[in-house]
């Protein structure tokens, strides 16, 4: 990847600098279902950021035996678990998609372990940026831990064709997932970048290029004594 100035995004372009230092800068990448947060997130990874993918961090958490399975099992019986011991996803999301509650009980049981992995991860990243994709970024509270908050966004159809498309689900089942998030309207409110993805990825990934520019100039001039102010209250 390259910077619209032609420089290079990769390697040092992407450190911070104040004086000598070099300033870990978070960010944190959201939007709702199928709009394409993971794309944006490869293409900052792409550019040197260290990623971490919520989604990711779950799956990790719920293999085979995992005291967060056993918790989910618990509460919703022992349907969503195969017989290899592996969470059924399907089954799980039939189950919380069609029901409220239950999809409030499920976010309970998971937020608190994700966080808490994702802080872990973010803590430990060593690279100069890390970039955090949660579709619950605001709602857990990592949006207030992050140094710029992404959102990215695409048309209701848009958005719509890819659910069923990626998750092979009829039209009803795709509305109904979507019409069980906050709407977009609310992650835009705490957006520092908006980034549109509705067209081709040439043009999602120069807006991040350029997002990416103006968080690391932005970055460099919101700091105090050396780290950002962000940074600072992360490490008290």
């Amino acid at each position: 990847m390259r910077f619209p100035d032609g420089s290079a995004a990769g390697g040092p372009q992407l450190s911070v600098l104040v004086g000598e230092r070099r300033l870990p800068l978070w960010i944190g990448v959201t939007g709702n279902f199928a709009c394409g947060k993971s794309a944006v997130l490869a293409m900052l990874g792409e550019a040197g950021a260290e990623t971490i993918d919520a989604d990711g961090v779950y799956a990790s958490l719920v293999t085979a035996g995992s005291p967060l399975l056993a918790r989910i099992a618990e509460r919703f019986g022992s349907a969503v678990v195969a017989g290899d011991g592996q969470l059924q996803r399907r089954v799980l999301a039939g189950i919380v998609f069609a029901d409220s509650a239950a999809l409030a009980d499920l976010d309970q049981i998971v937020r608190p372990p994700v966080v808490a992995e994702i802080l872990r991860r973010a803590e430990s990243a060593t690279a100069a940026v890390v970039a955090i994709d949660a579709i619950k970024l605001i709602e857990s509270g990592l949006a207030d831990r992050c140094d710029e908050v992404w959102v990215v966004t695409c048309r209701p159809e848009t958005q719509l064709a890819r659910l069923m498309a990626r998750n092979r689900l009829d039209s009803e089942s795709a509305r109904r997932r979507i019409a069980a998030q906050a709407p977009v309207s609310a992650k835009l409110e705490r957006a520092d970048r908006v980034i549109a993805n509705d067209g081709p990825l040439a043009a999602t990934r120069e807006q991040v290029e350029r997002a990416l520019r103006t968080a690391l100039e932005a970055a460099a001039c919101r700091t105090e004594g050396g780290r950002s102010v962000v940074a600072a209250q992360r490490k008290g």
